[in-house]
């Protein structure tokens, strides 16, 4: 569901599949062909969220900020589940883990791979087609072949799975039975 408060109105591309339970709240942007999965919410009450196109934020995540520091999230990225984003600037073509903070004021560089459960302090700069993992993240390597296959499959398979699930996923009524 979409929420105003006050003047702040998401605006949000008609071709965006948010899933029910997720909340967009407030001054936040979603471009084209993004997905918004279960229980993911983003506030932007403090300030704008901009969210690219094709952009996957997976169930249970949170997307916010604080005054006088956007959060923007670039084309072709990918949040994973219960992922935590909080005033930071991500890059095009990044995969942020599951269970991965990425603090207030940090950048990551184009392509890069936040692993998952890393925390990425505030005002980290991650380079360009890096992996970074641990607590706190640590820059371990540069990224491989396998690694950028990954991100794309991942990419490609959650813009098409939110036009799956826009025209049928439908909750089930008490009345039916299934076997």
């Amino acid at each position: 569901m979409q929420y105003r408060v006050g003047d702040l109105i998401p605006e949000v591309d008609a071709s965006v599949y948010i899933a029910p339970g997720a909340k967009v709240v407030g001054e936040v942007k979603i471009g084209k062909d993004s997905t918004v999965w279960f229980n993911t919410v983003i506030r932007g009450d403090e300030g704008p969220i901009i969210i690219g196109e094709r952009v996957n934020v997976q169930d249970g995540s949170m997307i916010h900020q604080y005054e006088g520091s956007p959060t923007i999230i670039e084309d072709d990225v990918t949040i994973g589940h219960m992922a935590m984003i909080h005033g930071a600037k991500i890059r095009r073509g990044v995969l942020v883990g599951m269970s991965a903070t990425v603090l207030d004021d940090a950048e990551i560089g184009e392509g890069a791979f936040i692993a998952a459960g890393a925390l990425v302090p505030p005002n980290m700069v991650v380079p360009p087609n890096t992996m970074v993992m641990g607590v706190p993240a640590k820059v371990v390597r540069e990224l491989n072949d396998h690694d950028r296959f990954i991100m794309e499959r991942t990419i490609r398979k959650y813009s098409a799975r939110g036009k799956q699930y826009a025209e049928g996923c439908v909750p089930l009524d008490s009345d039916v039975t299934t076997s």
